[in-house]
């Protein structure tokens, strides 16, 4: 039976421009788009409401948040992934690389901070995916922790059939990229898990000299694992151009939230995409004290959002993108089209006949979207 959906007199978010007209949407794909304010029988009017892609996320935290929303609290994987699942869906996020730490450090020392999740949890997602139990595209994105125990043995439990599309480069050790103010990690730490000041400083110490023993392997380990999975590769926190100089003769392709303008412009010199937080966007700056994303904006140095670790702002970034930029269109594909693009996801990410319907419809209150319909393959998720 053809499932049909019409869209009609909305403002619609193209690759290059917005113009009024109307999408159809039939059997999960894009079937065609007309220009004008008609509104054919059966048709939805959105008396002008923005009608964009569905968001691409790729790299979000929220997952971890719904397992662990408490210290010491574990919840029920299936629960946690359908809640989160849930989440994006009601926020216009229609594909989501879930980010998974691999690389736990089982030793005491840790505070049971980083144990060890990541194959269960994936094959978790994967057999709610085969069910038909979520509601829209999952994808996995393997954090590689460099500065920990077991990363190697943990991405060996990966294989080509995973649906591992990104692998990051992730070295969270004191004193360098996001931390080279180690107060900021102090911070971060104690008052997450509520350590002493001797404890954290026993604890940055082991992480050094950690980082120290297993770093080069580790991170020689994670770049082999992305050839071997298929997936593309990013790097996270590059602070200096001999930083980014290392990732882009590593072959990565995207940037995860470099930390200096300097960075982030190497970046751009050696055609590596550059991804910031919509949370560090809609504050106004980094919580760690890095670069603000606006500032990367203006100078022509961001291409992708991620909400990062607050799902609804995504959208929003992109809407104030494309205020910023005076060009809804840019805004909107930097959480879209050139997502999809980067992780070789071409059949979506933008209005375009013989695309995923994979769309959502916007009415703005302000500079603030409010979300009137989120459809992933055609079918209404939100």
């Amino acid at each position: 039976m053809t499932q049909e959906t019409i869209l009609a007199n909305a403002t619609l978010v193209l690759p290059q421009e917005t113009l009024r007209g109307s999408i159809v949407l039939r059997d999960g794909v894009i079937a065609a788009l007309d220009q004008g304010t008609s509104v054919p029988p059966g048709a939805i009017d959105c008396a002008g409401d923005t009608v964009a892609p569905g968001l691409v996320e790729l790299h979000t935290d929220n997952l971890e948040r719904h397992m662990r929303p408490r210290p010491k609290v574990d919840w029920p994987h299936a629960a946690a992934i359908l809640a989160h699942d849930a989440e994006l869906a009601s926020v216009g996020i229609t594909t989501v690389f879930d980010a998974l730490r691999v690389g736990s450090i089982p030793s005491p020392i840790a505070r049971g901070g980083y144990r060890r999740y990541a194959r269960p949890l994936a094959s978790d997602i994967l057999g709610l995916r085969a069910a038909g139990a979520l509601k829209i595209s999952h994808h996995l994105h393997l954090r590689a922790e460099i500065c920990s125990e077991t990363l190697l043995d943990e991405l060996d439990e990966f294989g080509p059939e995973d649906r591992v599309r990104l692998v990051s480069l992730m070295d969270h050790t004191p004193g360098q990229r996001q931390f080279v103010d180690i107060s900021k990690f102090e911070e971060y730490l104690r008052g997450r898990y509520g350590i002493t000041k001797a404890d954290f400083d026993e604890y940055a110490l082991f992480l050094a000299g950690l980082q120290a023993e297993r770093g080069a392997a580790h991170e020689a380990g994670a770049v082999a694992a992305a050839g071997r999975l298929g997936a593309a590769l990013a790097s996270h926190d590059d602070t200096t151009e001999a930083q980014v100089a290392v990732s882009a003769g590593h072959g990565v392709t995207v940037a995860e939230f470099p930390t200096t303008e300097n960075a982030a412009a190497a970046c751009h010199r050696h055609d590596i995409a550059v991804i910031m937080g919509a949370p560090n966007l809609i504050r106004g700056g980094s919580h760690s004290g890095n670069v603000a994303a606006s500032q990367l904006a203006e100078a022509g140095l961001l291409d992708i959002v991620s909400s990062d670790y607050v799902p609804g702002a995504l959208l929003h970034s992109a809407l104030r993108l494309g205020a910023l930029w005076g060009n809804l269109a840019r805004g909107i594909a930097t959480v879209t089209r050139t997502p999809a693009h980067a992780m070789q996801l071409l059949d979506r990410g933008e209005l375009s006949q013989g695309l995923r319907a994979d769309v959502i419809r916007i009415h703005a209150q302000g500079d603030v979207p409010i979300l009137r319909g989120v459809w992933a393959a055609g079918e209404k998720v939100g």
